[in-house]
């Protein structure tokens, strides 16, 4: 986040409160995205769903204009408490340049979903200062485990520091670390690498996770990424699941020999992005990995308290 940009937490979300729901990259599957719909309102929340939200346009659900249109409109409409992803897919980053960061800097919100929805959650803390959440969408919460749901709902809804601790978790480089907490899917971050919206992770807590990328995939992208000088200053790393990547001995030690002359820690095994278990974590709040006590502990709630 710019430091410039003063830090703004969401407010959280309560029982009858209205959440719209957004589609700005690809289209969803209906039967997935009506059972997750279900468990919201069986959460207590009111659900407000666009007709925007069922538009196709190819691979991505509506047009470019639309898709920005639909999530501006979200932002500055004030009966919306709070904004979640139906799907990921492809396409958020083609909205990037379309979106009005003037009124979403005014009308905070909680907003959150995860893969492809990472450059959101990247630049509107980035540009606006956001506090943003990295967690289940709507058309994955119908299957979500009950420790998904209940990450989900404590991150949206207390006003508390957050503690995720990896399920094993393994520690590739020792260590602990303080810093901002960042990122999300990998493959989305390295195609914002050389645009306007490319994040830097100076002093960062980098969280990284991905889905059917073959190992030599992983391996090119974290090359490019550090030949590109983006991992210049991370305080640590974090990694999640990377579904249908390879054993995860492999990826594991591709991050060991990659960053093997680096010093910040980096620790494995959290239930973070594609797997079955995916826990919701906000970006741009400041906590510390600890890679040897295997813990990720924030320093401060990611949402105001309810009479601010």
């Amino acid at each position: 986040m710019n430091s410039q940009i003063r830090k703004t937490l969401p407010k959280p979300l309560i029982p009858g409160d209205t959440i719209g729901i957004v589609a700005p990259a690809s289209p969803f599957d209906r039967d997935k995205f009506h059972k997750g719909i279900i468990v919201l309102e069986k959460m207590g929340y009111k659900i407000f769903i666009p007709e925007g939200v069922y538009k196709e346009d190819m691979y991505l659900a509506g047009t470019d204009e639309e898709r920005s249109d639909l999530l501006n409109s979200l932002f500055m409409d004030k009966t919306i408490k709070g904004i979640i992803s139906a799907r990921g897919g492809f396409g958020s980053i083609r909205i990037l340049s379309s979106l009005d960061y003037e009124v979403i800097q005014k009308n905070p919100k909680i907003f959150i979903g995860f893969s492809d929805i990472t450059a959101l959650l990247s630049v509107l803390n980035t540009r606006c200062g956001l506090v943003t959440f990295h967690g289940p969408m709507v058309t994955t919460l119908g299957k979500a485990d009950s420790k998904t749901r209940e990450s989900f709902l404590k991150s949206i809804t207390l006003n508390q520091k957050i503690k995720i601790t990896p399920t094993p978790g393994d520690t590739l480089k020792s260590g602990s670390a303080v810093g901002m907490v960042a990122g999300g899917n990998l493959t989305t971050l390295c195609h914002l690498v050389g645009t306007p919206f490319q994040p830097c992770f100076k002093n960062n807590i980098l969280i990284l996770e991905d889905i059917g990328e073959a190992p030599y995939k992983i391996d090119r992208m974290l090359i490019q990424m550090k030949l590109a000088g983006c991992f210049e200053g991370v305080a640590g790393m974090a990694l999640g699941s990377f579904k249908d990547c390879g054993e995860a001995d492999q990826i594991y030690k591709i991050f060991e020999k990659i960053f093997r002359e680096d010093s910040f820690p980096i620790l494995a095994g959290f239930g973070i992005g594609h797997g079955r278990m995916n826990l919701t974590f906000p970006v741009g709040i400041k906590a510390t990995l600890d890679a040897d006590r295997h813990l990720l502990l924030y320093h401060e709630p990611a949402i105001s308290a309810v009479d601010d």
